[in-house]
């Protein structure tokens, strides 16, 4: 019986080694996330820039409008005049080498800015014909917008206007000039050069404003300091009207006016 039982307990224990000898473990399965695809935002985009030559004016406004709106923003925050205007008026001081932003909402007139003019060539006179290099006097329009100019930037004036053509008709005179801009750069002949960067400001404010709405004063001098006389014998009988006309355009903007860069009378600001 004893035996019996050794044998018993022995083949127990050798089934027992036999399955632990042979025991694979059960593997845990390796649970994998699903990674989900990145999405690959684009960044904004832009339109391709025409090369120089054929650029369009929303060519430009791409370029440079953000940069000379942040600069124009501060102008016309300083001045207390909404942006951008209703309307605006650029004086320029031929004398003084002088541009002078004026603008308005619905409001009067306010100084908004006072620009170097870089160069201008002539002297004090109105321009009365073709290659005499003078810068012209009067009241203008601006005629249209160059991208492609020579001279960095552009925008032309309406001279000859009615007043011009009517006293060269008079006179007699066929070809009075014409192609007027302000334009960037610094050298000019017969235009107003204003820099790069200042008629990137001009052209730039002059897409928000629409061209209808900007007026060119140019004045031989500052008549809020002298007042504008045509005492030479080389001047036209006309120039009396004409000095007449820019004096009250200008006097009509510094009237009730107190300027954002001074807070003295209009004939202190240079």
């Amino acid at each position: 019986m004893k035996s019996t039982r050794k044998i018993t307990v022995g083949l127990a224990l050798t089934t027992l080694l036999v399955a632990c000898s042979t025991y694979q473990p059960i593997e845990t399965p390796t649970v994998i996330t699903p990674v989900k695809p990145q999405v690959q935002t684009k960044p904004n985009y832009l339109p391709p820039i025409n090369p120089l030559g054929e650029r369009t004016v929303d060519d430009i406004v791409q370029i440079y409008g953000a940069n000379a709106t942040r600069k124009l923003n501060a102008y016309f925050t300083k001045a207390k005049v909404s942006f951008p205007p209703k309307e605006i008026t650029i004086v320029a001081l031929k004398q003084e080498r002088k541009l002078e932003l004026w603008a308005r909402d619905n409001k009067e007139f306010r100084l908004i800015h006072t620009y170097n003019i870089q160069a201008a060539s002539g002297v004090a006179g109105p321009k009365l014909r073709l290659g005499d290099k003078q810068v012209p006097e009067g009241i203008y329009r601006i005629d249209g917008l160059n991208p492609n100019s020579h001279y960095h930037l552009s925008m032309k004036l309406n001279y000859p206007n009615e007043f011009d053509l009517l006293h060269a008709e008079m006179e007699g005179r066929t070809e009075p000039g014409s192609d007027i801009f302000i334009h960037g750069r610094a050298v000019s002949i017969g235009c107003l050069a204003m820099g790069d960067e200042t008629i990137e400001e001009l052209f730039i404010l002059t897409t928000q404003v629409g061209a209808e709405n900007v007026k060119v004063v140019i004045t031989p001098h500052d008549p809020r300091i002298s007042p504008l006389t045509a005492d030479s014998a080389q001047l036209p009988l006309w120039t009396t009207e004409l000095y007449a006309n820019i004096s009250r355009e200008i006097n009509a903007l510094s009237t009730t006016v107190k300027s954002a860069q001074s807070m003295g009378s209009p004939s202190m600001l240079h």
